[in-house]
């Protein structure tokens, strides 16, 4: 019976392991060997639990999506100040600096996006779920007068998310063209736009 359990933990270190490759080296200088030896297992154990390079990413990417919307959807889910649970929102979507694993990870497997198409399925999904969020904080705050909306939610939400993707990609560059609070400022601005509504006082 304690043989699956042993798959799972060796799976996720695996997982854990081609994460921080990833996040420190770029998608394109990671190599199942390369992952293998960051996990202190062979080549060939790694082949037991993933035949090829492309399934252990599909699984990196799907754990990753799952954590990083599980983690903005928990970051609001308490505030009850729609002002607030915007800010909130808008400020878990940015890397924290440059080094931000979670983020540099899902930016570096959204290039994948681009020529796979499960990778693709999968990156569309972590932004309609990010979306659905947005949409539920804004239509809560129009709905107790708080907001005025100057578009539909559901425009205002997918603007958001467009805006924090090309933002974080600036801030996780080696040269970063904008810093973390200036990123915020623009999204920020653009929110207080969309609604109405000042933020600066809110939390």
């Amino acid at each position: 019976m304690g043989r699956p359990k042993t798959q799972t933990d060796r799976r996720l270190t695996l997982v854990a392991a081609a994460e921080s490759m990833i996040a420190r080296r770029g998608l394109a200088g990671v190599t199942l060997r390369d992952v293998a030896n960051e996990a202190g297992m062979s080549s060939s154990a790694l082949l037991y639990y993933y035949p090829g390079l492309k399934d252990l990413l599909d699984d990196v990417q799907r754990k990753a999506v799952e954590r990083f919307c599980t983690i903005r959807a928990a970051s609001v889910a308490e505030i009850a100040d729609p002002r607030l649970r915007l800010k909130t929102m808008i400020e878990s979507g940015l890397p924290a600096d440059a080094d931000d694993q979670l983020c540099r990870l899902l930016l570096e497997l959204g290039a994948y996006s681009r020529s796979d198409a499960s990778y693709a399925a999968r990156h569309i999904t972590l932004f309609e779920r990010q979306v659905s969020i947005y949409v539920g904080i804004l239509e809560a705050g129009a709905a107790t007068g708080i907001f005025k909306l100057q578009a539909t939610s559901e425009t205002i939400a997918r603007s958001l998310v467009v805006l924090e993707d090309g933002l974080g990609l600036h801030l996780v560059n080696v040269v970063p063209a904008v810093d973390q609070p200036s990123a915020m400022a623009i999204l920020a601005s653009y929110a207080e736009l969309a609604t109405g509504c000042s933020l600066r006082s809110a939390g």
